[in-house]
């Protein structure tokens, strides 16, 4: 793996040398956009509002508009604005897992120690582990800062990126049902047997697979080969009746049959 951003982690006056790696991939089919009368590749270009032209890389800048014009940035600006955040990850303060709603939870990245940061990344990943505690601090990446905390997970630190609290979207607008409706005991009591009912005695992500590239490929194959693909019909699986308890006894008894 090819690291994405390397610094270091200020664990009060302990100082850890480490590098930063994406733990995510795309697993999808890779589809190009064309041109539906020639099935010519459509391309994206930089062009330049005033001329028209196409802008090479070289010349694009970033910028920020004040009073009608712009103030271009640099790479270096980037880095004057914060040099300490740019090549650190202070840790601000250690929380309970728990307590951060994952809502809150953005990228995941994996950590692993630079030369000369190996028995200090073993200590804190050794420390978080007794604890069951995680760290709380600020970076930044690609001009931006990001809040994110810091966990042991099994023998390595994985750094979890997380939204500020500005970027949660207030609730307010949504039309929610008010905690003042009547739940029957009889039904919360059969709500709470079917969420029993499908609940696994160890949990286990690795079962849950992306399948519809695999049924999206098949339909493509298909079509290459000149078939005609037929849409299946898809029905939503309900009972009869309107009542919501004799919904859940039908649950429970379908799940158990």
């Amino acid at each position: 793996m090819r690291s994405i951003w390397s610094g270091s982690i200020a664990f009060g006056l302990v100082n850890i040398p480490i590098k930063l790696f994406s733990a995510t991939e795309s697993a999808h089919l890779d589809l190009d956009m064309l041109d539906k009368r020639d099935h010519a590749n459509v391309k994206y270009q930089r062009v330049n509002a005033d001329t028209g032209k196409e802008v090479p890389w070289s010349d694009v800048v970033k910028g920020y508009k004040q009073d009608g014009d712009y103030v271009v940035l640099t790479d270096d600006d980037f880095e004057k604005a914060s040099p300490k955040k740019s090549k650190m990850i202070e840790i601000e303060e250690f929380a309970e897992e728990p307590m951060i709603d994952p809502a809150f939870y953005d990228t995941p990245y994996y950590m692993e120690p630079a030369k000369g940061g190996e028995r200090a990344y073993a200590l804190l990943r050794e420390a978080l582990k007794d604890t069951g505690k995680v760290a709380v601090g600020r970076f930044v990446m690609r001009s931006r800062e990001n809040l994110c905390i810091l966990r042991a997970q099994d023998e390595m630190l994985m750094l979890m990126k997380l939204r500020f609290a500005e970027e949660i979207r207030d609730t307010k607008e949504l039309d929610l049902p008010s905690a003042k409706i009547e739940i029957k005991p009889a039904e919360l009591k059969m709500a709470e047997a079917l969420i029993d009912q499908l609940t696994p005695k160890k949990f286990d992500i690795s079962k849950y697979k992306d399948t519809y590239d695999k049924e999206l490929l098949k339909l493509i194959e298909a079509k290459s080969k000149g078939k005609k693909i037929a849409a299946p019909k898809v029905k939503a699986t309900k009972t009869k009746t309107v009542d919501l308890m004799e919904q859940l006894k039908a649950s429970l008894h379908k799940k158990a049959s």
